[in-house]
């Protein structure tokens, strides 16, 4: 069975397994793998409703690269074969031309046998997909691309910080970002009852450890952060219902929603969220889980945009640097798709 959001599978009486064999091709400052980085060179596509796309738009966002980096937005839903570019003129990317993302990737791998997954990083110059691998790509966005960042960009990986936040991060990944599909994607009860479990012994974990202190990893906003929000801001309308994650709604787990809460509000968070894509892609594409495709009206958005009072924990979101500008307008989710617009 197909993991339409990340590549993964399950055997009947099995527990989920992710397909973690990506493309590891990395852009780097000094171009040692035959990619340097270089302004309008590649193009980042991605889908509003994927977890591990929604990483790499906040960074970008937070760092300041749109002018450097393009970004392509595919639709919410797909077939087997490839996300599909259904939200443009003629169903094409204008830059890259291509329909499906799948013609990039077989661009530079005829017949890739794999995940056809995002974000993905294309190189405008080829049109051949660089790599797809979700972790490494936004770590290099703060580390090699350094030279593009917007004056007063945070500092999302921090030298002093990694080895914390790369711990942080293997935890949170195994329990929590995939937690929820290791839940979602079950092949048996045994299986479904050790994710659950699991999956919230780790948000109980994250709550202890966030009742004292605003963020995970210091007294900013880190990558370790960035890759937790995802996975909470689709809990409620998603994980709680679609893939039974419902010991608790994040609307009950107090220390946790107000965290999601203060980073929803914070600029290249919530304005990068669009829940109507959220609940399309997963309720109308798994059909093997929910049949009839069809998309929940709730939850209730408007609490995301309630007081969670974090300031008092002190901290400063951006560190020494400022938030970032408003998005350019072509990148603006709708407004009827978050309620930042009410």
């Amino acid at each position: 069975m197909a993991d339409a959001s990340g590549g993964g599978y399950v055997s009947p009486g099995s527990e989920f397994s992710r397909d973690m064999r990506y493309i590891a091709t990395r852009i780097t400052a000094d171009g040692r793998e035959g990619y340097p980085v270089e302004p309008g060179r590649y193009r980042l596509v991605v889908s509003r409703a994927c977890p591990w796309a929604n990483r790499a738009i906040i960074v970008r966002r937070l760092l300041g690269l749109e002018d450097v980096l393009s970004m392509g937005i595919a639709g919410p839903t797909h077939d087997e074969r490839s996300w599909i570019f259904d939200l443009d003129p003629a169903g094409r990317d204008p830059v890259l031309g291509i329909e499906r993302l799948q013609q990039a990737y077989f661009a530079r791998f005829p017949g890739y046998d794999k995940g056809i997954t995002v974000p993905a990083m294309v190189d405008i110059t080829t049109g051949e997909v660089v790599t797809n691998d979700f972790a490494q790509i936004t770590l290099d966005l703060s580390t090699e691309w350094r030279a593009y960042h917007r004056p007063g960009a945070p500092e999302l990986y921090p030298e002093q910080h990694r080895q914390e936040i790369d711990q942080v991060n293997k935890v949170v990944f195994a329990d929590i970002n995939n937690g929820v599909y290791r839940a979602g994607f079950a092949g048996s009860q045994d299986a479904y009852d050790k994710a659950h479990t699991r999956l919230f012994h780790r948000l109980d974990w994250l709550s202890q450890r966030l009742e004292n202190q605003r963020y995970l990893i210091g007294e900013t906003i880190t990558e370790a952060d960035i890759r937790l929000f995802t996975t909470l801001v689709r809990f409620d309308p998603v994980y709680h219902g679609h893939f039974k994650c419902n010991r608790s709604k994040l609307t009950e787990i107090p220390i946790l929603w107000a965290y999601a809460r203060d980073l929803f509000q914070t600029p290249g968070f919530g304005d990068t969220i669009d829940f109507d894509h959220i609940k399309r892609h997963y309720y109308q594409v798994h059909r093997d889980i929910n049949p009839t495709g069809i998309v929940p009206a709730g939850p209730d958005l408007d609490g995301w945009l309630t007081a969670h009072d974090r300031e008092k924990l002190g901290g400063r979101p951006f560190g020494t640097g400022t938030p970032p500008p408003p998005p350019p307008p072509h990148e603006a989710v709708p407004a009827d798709h978050t309620p930042l617009s009410a």
